[in-house]
C-alpha cells in the first residue's frame, strides 16, 4: 500500500514531468481531484480528520457527573469520588445500568481538571531542574519487610541520595525514630565521603520537626537535638510541603526508594540479623554505581565522581547518635528502657547508668565505661539477658543457676553450649550440686580474659581426662592457646575443637567418674584400695616396762 507522502510525491512529479492536468493526474493515481488539488498545493499531506465520537448514553447524565466533581471541590482529598464510584453511584441513583466504565472514565478525566480550572484552582505544573555537583541531597524513609530470623517482621529503609550523581546510600532499620534518623546520616557521609555543601531536602519527619508553622512559609519549630546534629556536622535543611503536594519536591529520592525495593528487595530477603542485611545492602548500593539514570550518558559512579570533590570534609569526631537515658537499675540486674529489659552487671543495682539508644543497638556507660552492650529490643515486654552480668550473683546462689532466664537466653544464643553442659554435668556428679555448679561458673568467667575456642577446648579436654575443675579447664585453655600459637580468634565458638595433646590426670576423679573407663591413655587401674589395717596393729602391742628405781633416780636427776 502506497503511503500519502509517497503518493503526494509521485503526483507532484508527474505534474512536474509531464505536465499532466489535474484531471490525467486523477485518473492515472486513482484519487479525487482534490487530493491531486491539496498534493500541488504542498508536499506534506493534511491530517486526516478524526471523526468527533460522542457517548449518546452519557449524555443524559452528564450533569449528574458534574455535580460531584464540583462536590469533590470542597471534600478531603482522599475521600474525592473516583470514576468508578461516580459509576456506582450513576446506577444506584439514576438507573445507568448501560454505562460502561471505560465510557465514565474517559469523561470524568477530561472534566474534572475542567472544573477545578473553572473554580479558580491551581493546576499543578512542574519546571526541570539542574543540581550542582556536591551542593543537595535528599532523604526519605520506605517500609519494607523482611524475613528476620524466621519471622516476617517489618522494617524501615532510611535512603539517603545525592541530587547531582543520583549515588545513594541506603540502611535498614527496627525503627525510624529519631535514633535512627541520625545513625543513617553518619552512615552515609562516611559512605559518600563528605558533607553536601548546601542543603539537604526532607519530608517534615517527626525525628528533625516539632512542628509545622502553616501560614509561614517553610518555618518550623525543629527538634533540639536535630539542630546540634546539623550544626555538628554543618548544612542546612529544607523542608517540603506538608502532605502529597510536597512530594514532588524531592521526587528523585521518592522514586529511589520504590526502585531499590523492587530490584533488591522482591522478593523478600530471609536473614538471621539487620547486620547481616546491612552488609549486603552496602553490596547492593555499590552495584548500582554502574547503572544509568534516565537518559544520562554517564553512569552514577562518572557523576558521583564530580559529587565527591565538591563535598565538604567530615568533622574529626562523630555525633552520638543515640538517644541518651538514665535507668535505674533494679534488683534483677535489668533497666527498661522503652518498654524493654536489658541487663547490666550485678555491682550496678540500684545506681543510675547512662544508656545510648541506637536504632540497632544499646550502650551502658559507666561515666564514660562501657558496662554493657545489647542488641535493641523493639518488641514491648520483651528483653536481652546477658548470663555474664549473673555470674557474681550465681557464686553466691549457684541453685539458682538451673532455671534462671539468663541461662535459658544464652542457651538459645548458643553461647552455653554443648560443651559447658558436659563439664557441668560431670562435675556435679563428681562434686555435688553446689560446689560443681560453682565450678561451671568459675569456667564462664573465663571468658572474660580467653577467647571462646580456647576456653571450650579445655572443657572438652577436662571432661576427657576426667578432671572437671575449672583449674583444669583453665590449664588445658592456656595449652590449646599455645599449641595454635597464640592465633585464636575471639568470639566464635567451633563445633568441634581441635584435638591437642593432655596431660593434667586427676585419678581420683577418674575413678568417680568411671572406674572402669580408660581415660587419656592410662591402664584400668586394678590395684586393691589402700588399707590401714597395718598401723592399727601397732595400737596391739605391749608397752615397755621400765623399773620404779630407775625411774626415781631419773626424777631426782631432772630436779
Amino acid at each position: 500500500m502506497v503511503s500519502r507522502v509517497d503518493l503526494f510525491a509521485s503526483i507532484r512529479r508527474d505534474a512536474r514531468v509531464e505536465g499532466l492536468s489535474v484531471r490525467e493526474l486523477a485518473r492515472r493515481h486513482s484519487v479525487h481531484r482534490r487530493t491531486v488539488r491539496a498534493a500541488l498545493e504542498s508536499a506534506v499531506p493534511p491530517p486526516r480528520k478524526t471523526p468527533v465520537r460522542t457517548a449518546g448514553r452519557l449524555e443524559p447524565f452528564k450533569p449528574h457527573i458534574e455535580r460531584m466533581l464540583i462536590e469533590d471541590l470542597d471534600a478531603p482529598r482522599k475521600q474525592r469520588h473516583t470514576a468508578r464510584r461516580i459509576l456506582a453511584r450513576l446506577i444506584d441513583e439514576h438507573e445507568a445500568a448501560d454505562l460502561s466504565y471505560s465510557t465514565v472514565r474517559d469523561y470524568v478525566r477530561v472534566r474534572r481538571s475542567a472544573v477545578e480550572v473553572a473554580a479558580g484552582r491551581r493546576v499543578e505544573a512542574f519546571v526541570p531542574q539542574e543540581h550542582v555537583p556536591g551542593y543537595e541531597a535528599e532523604v526519605d524513609f520506605g517500609e519494607v519487610w523482611v524475613i528476620l530470623a524466621g519471622v516476617k517482621t517489618k522494617c524501615h529503609l532510611f535512603a539517603f541520595r545525592l541530587c547531582f550523581s543520583g549515588r545513594a546510600v541506603h540502611r535498614i532499620y527496627p525503627t525510624q525514630a529519631q535514633e535512627a534518623f541520625l545513625e543513617g546520616h553518619i552512615a552515609a557521609f562516611h559512605t559518600i565521603g563528605g558533607i553536601p555543601t548546601g542543603q539537604i531536602k526532607y519530608d517534615n519527619l517527626t525525628a528533625a520537626v516539632q512542628s509545622v508553622l502553616y501560614g509561614q512559609g517553610r518555618a518550623r519549630v525543629e527538634n533540639d537535638r536535630w539542630v546540634l546534629f546539623r550544626s555538628h556536622y554543618g548544612f542546612d535543611s529544607f523542608y517540603c510541603q506538608p502532605g502529597i503536594k510536597g512530594a514532588h519536591e524531592k521526587g528523585g529520592i521518592e522514586g529511589d526508594v520504590g526502585r531499590f525495593r523492587r530490584t533488591w528487595l522482591s522478593p523478600m530477603p530471609v536473614v538471621d540479623s539487620l547486620a547481616e542485611l546491612n552488609e549486603k545492602v552496602i553490596g547492593w548500593d555499590q552495584a548500582d554505581e554502574d547503572r544509568r539514570i534516565g537518559s544520562r550518558i554517564r553512569t552514577v559512579a562518572a557523576d558521583y565522581a564530580l559529587d565527591r570533590d565538591a563535598l565538604a570534609g567530615l568533622p574529626v569526631d562523630d555525633f552520638d547518635p543515640g538517644l541518651p537515658l538514665s535507668p535505674r537499675v533494679d534488683r534483677s540486674l535489668l533497666i527498661t528502657v522503652r518498654m524493654a529489659k536489658y541487663s547490666v552487671p550485678s555491682r550496678f543495682i540500684g545506681r543510675q547508668v547512662r544508656v545510648s539508644l541506637r536504632a540497632s543497638e544499646l550502650v551502658v556507660y559507666d561515666g564514660r565505661t562501657v558496662i554493657a552492650h545489647h542488641p535493641r529490643v523493639v518488641a514491648r515486654g520483651a528483653d536481652s539477658i546477658d548470663l555474664d552480668h549473673y555470674l557474681e550473683v550465681l557464686q553466691i546462689k549457684p541453685g539458682a543457676l538451673p532455671g534462671s532466664t539468663a541461662l535459658a537466653r544464652a542457651r538459645t544464643a548458643g553461647v552455653f553450649t554443648s560443651a559447658h553442659e558436659a563439664f557441668w554435668a560431670a562435675t556435679r556428679r563428681v562434686n555435688g550440686d553446689a560446689a560443681g555448679t560453682r565450678q561451671l561458673i568459675d569456667v564462664l568467667l573465663l571468658h572474660r580474659s580467653m577467647p571462646a575456642d580456647d576456653v571450650i577446648a579445655g572443657l572438652v579436654a577436662a571432661v576427657r581426662i576426667g578432671a572437671v575443675t575449672a583449674d583444669v579447664v583453665a590449664v588445658e585453655a592456656r595449652r590449646h592457646a599455645a599449641a595454635l600459637g597464640g592465633a585464636s580468634s575471639g568470639r566464635h565458638l567451633p563445633t568441634q575443637p581441635p584435638l591437642v595433646e593432655h596431660r593434667v590426670v586427676s585419678l581420683t576423679q577418674r575413678r568417680l567418674l568411671d572406674p572402669a573407663a580408660v581415660i587419656a591413655g592410662l591402664p584400668v587401674d586394678t590395684r586393691p584400695a589402700p588399707s590401714v589395717a597395718g598401723y592399727d596393729d601397732l595400737l596391739t602391742l605391749h608397752r615397755p616396762v621400765v623399773d620404779p628405781a630407775l625411774s626415781a633416780s631419773w626424777k631426782e636427776t631432772a630436779s
